[in-house]
């Protein structure tokens, strides 16, 4: 393991079998798939997480998965930034959010908990809330007084083909993040101008990128 970090992704959830599956486990699946996109292996390092390292878009990056379970994510998040020195305006943490739709990633800096124990914790425990998220839907389909039970369950069968393209989609997120300043990054991200072809290009900035072109240097409204 390195000793010096660019950045900390966590990717929020609970250890276990049990959990894998859950929709509350999004941010560790995203975590997975950036191992596996990157050929890198999450070790047990210290009682708190696994972790791995990747460059990615040039920037060395430290990933974890926290293992304190959801409600104690802010000493696994606040142990590796102490231990390795990385700042908090560099830190990327990966959730669940029910306000979206399952498929749906959107960036974040700052702003509460929005009644996530794991934010909740980090926040907590770094005494700030100005930090990054990247929130992926997991959708709204409870009853009132149903939203633990909903968190806790695994996605649906129809599910399966969005949340595999959302998990994709927050890997691309999270490039497009490191390769260009934040706020274009934002902005192309949330608007989803980052998958899709402009009126000028049937390509969308992914597609260029697949193929090393330049991509427009246009910005719209960031939507934080």
């Amino acid at each position: 393991m390195s000793n010096s970090f660019d950045y900390l992704i966590a990717g929020l959830g609970n250890p276990g079998k049990k959990y894998e599956h859950n929709r509350h486990n999004i941010g560790w699946k995203v975590i997975s798939a950036i191992c596996e996109k990157y050929k890198q292996v999450l070790e047990n390092c210290n009682p708190l997480s696994y972790q791995a390292e990747a460059v990615i878009s040039s920037k060395r990056v430290l990933l974890c998965q926290p293992t304190t379970y959801m409600n104690g994510s802010g000493e696994a998040v606040a142990l590796l930034l102490k231990k390795y020195q990385i700042a908090i305006q560099n830190l990327i943490v990966i959730c669940d959010e029910y306000n979206f739709q399952v498929g749906k990633v959107h960036f974040r800096l700052s702003g509460s908990d929005g009644g996530h124990n794991g934010i909740a914790s980090i926040i907590e425990h770094l005494d700030t809330t100005e930090f990054y998220r990247l929130r992926c839907g997991i959708g709204k389909n409870f009853e009132p007084g149903a939203m633990v039970d909903y968190v806790l369950s695994n996605f649906a069968e129809n599910e399966i083909t969005q949340v595999d393209k959302m998990i994709k989609h927050s890997i691309d997120a999270i490039e497009h993040f490191l390769r260009y300043n934040p706020a274009r990054a934002i902005s192309e991200i949330n608007s989803e101008k980052l998958w899709k072809g402009t009126p000028t290009s049937k390509k969308s900035i992914i597609e260029k990128q697949e193929h090393n072109e330049t991509p427009t240097e246009s910005l719209i409204n960031v939507n934080l």
